[in-house]
């Protein structure tokens, strides 16, 4: 989904909210009488697609300053009245549109970088209640799920995966508007680096057919430090074409 496409859904989901008004006369309509939660919803994913426009710093300025306040009828139209320049200096070529991938890409590398230290804190609950252990790959999965929904709407987990050399298989998440697939691997005994590549090379192969992936990010959560030279790693797998890859191996 474009830019145009994605600001008027944001219009139309702002207009819905603007109306439900609760069967209150227009007079009392700047009260706290809009669904706070829809609202909220609205205007993060608002911030999100915007900080994905061109001129960023003034449109998403503009937008939090407007509704910024309480969630009301008069802030909803304040912000509607912002998207709806966006998209109309959008449509007369005022503005130029940045690739999805690379914001989003930049989303996720911060988010890897604290991982581990997300992963750590959880350890240390009060009085010593249950956590959530990262033992494996289906608790680095569980986690990254959580943390994802902090920044992507549309997240596809276990995702079929076209054949490839008769053998099928399932991606981990699929960031479907942004067109990235995540692959999540955690080192173990048997997993090193020459196995790790040989995994990653094969998989590279694999979502060339995947009809959503037009970047294939890898994120290797290393927490016992299995991987001698990540760096070396990362660099070696990392590519352009004829698919985007990222590989990600933290912490270092």
């Amino acid at each position: 989904m474009d830019f145009e496409e994605r600001l008027k859904r944001l219009i139309e989901e702002g207009s819905a909210i603007k109306a439900s008004n609760n069967g209150m006369q227009p007079m009392y309509q700047s009260s706290d009488n809009v669904d706070r939660g829809a609202y909220s919803a609205w205007r993060v994913h608002s911030e999100q697609v915007l900080h994905q426009i061109d001129s960023t710093s003034m449109y998403t300025k503009g937008f939090i300053d407007v509704t910024g306040r309480r969630a009301t009828h008069i802030t909803v139209a304040s912000g509607l009245g912002v998207l709806r320049n966006i998209l109309a200096d959008l449509q007369a070529g005022h503005l130029q549109q940045l690739p999805t991938a690379p914001a989003a890409l930049h989303l996720l590398m911060n988010l890897f970088e604290r991982f581990h230290d997300v992963a750590r804190q959880l350890r240390k609950r009060h009085d010593s209640r249950a956590t959530l252990d990262v033992n494996d790959e289906y608790d680095v999965q569980d986690l990254l799920h959580a943390l994802l929904l902090l920044h992507f709407q549309d997240i596809r987990a276990e995702d079929p995966m076209p054949s490839h050399a008769g053998a099928s298989s399932r991606t981990d998440f699929v960031l479907k508007d942004e067109k990235i697939v995540i692959e999540v691997k955690k080192t173990r005994q048997g997993l090193d680096a020459r196995k790790l590549g040989e995994e990653l090379i094969i998989d590279s192969k694999r979502y060339q057919a995947h009809p959503d992936c037009e970047t294939l990010v890898c994120f290797v959560y290393d927490s016992e430090g299995r991987i001698a030279n990540p760096r070396g790693v990362e660099n070696d797998l990392n590519q352009e074409t004829p698919l985007r890859v990222r590989v990600l191996i933290r912490p270092v």
